[in-house]
């Protein structure tokens, strides 16, 4: 059994995948900002960590530092839903065991922190396709926007209609 730090700042996300590694048999503490990930670290040694990049209180590479700093050995999944190769780049610096984009399901995440074979890091890469990107890039949008359609629309620039469209748009599951 392995202890899991998760650091998500979406809480259906940390949720889901803190049951899935329990039910794994792991020991998992969810924190989902900065500040209580220093409090986590006091009361516990993690063998694992995910790390969101993007937290309300700073960037996920800070708790990358933080992490291996306090904990040498663990390994750390970096996940984020806007990745791009600076980031990475960086997440690797610091101390990432490997950086995944969003979604990654639970078995993605576990091949990449047991480093088993057929991991993530043995699959051949396939980016997401432009319309998957464009479909996150709404959702983000929309969600920012609180769930206003004309809103996002105008941030967009888009036709609200054309949005509409779009939002009807439903990406493979991978």
């Amino acid at each position: 059994m392995s202890a899991v730090l998760i650091l998500e700042d979406d809480d259906a996300l940390r949720t889901t995948l803190a049951r899935a590694f329990s039910r794994r048999g792991h020991l998992v503490v969810e924190v989902n900002n900065l500040a209580s990930l220093t409090d986590a670290l006091k009361e516990t040694s993690f063998d694992w960590a995910v790390v969101d990049l993007g937290l309300p209180d700073g960037s996920g590479l800070d708790a990358i530092e933080t992490l291996t700093e306090c904990m040498h050995g663990v390994r750390i999944a970096v996940l984020t839903g806007y990745g791009s190769i600076s980031s990475a780049v960086e997440a690797m610096r610091r101390g990432a065991t490997d950086y995944l984009t969003k979604p990654a399901d639970v078995d993605q995440i576990l091949a990449v922190l047991e480093d088993a074979p057929g991991g993530a890091q043995d699959k051949e890469h396939s980016p997401a396709s432009l319309q998957r990107v464009e479909w996150e890039h709404i959702q983000r949008v929309l969600r920012d926007s609180g769930g206003n359609v004309t809103r996002a629309a105008a941030t967009l620039g888009i036709h609200r209609r054309t949005l509409q469209r779009k939002l009807s748009y439903r990406p493979p599951t991978d």
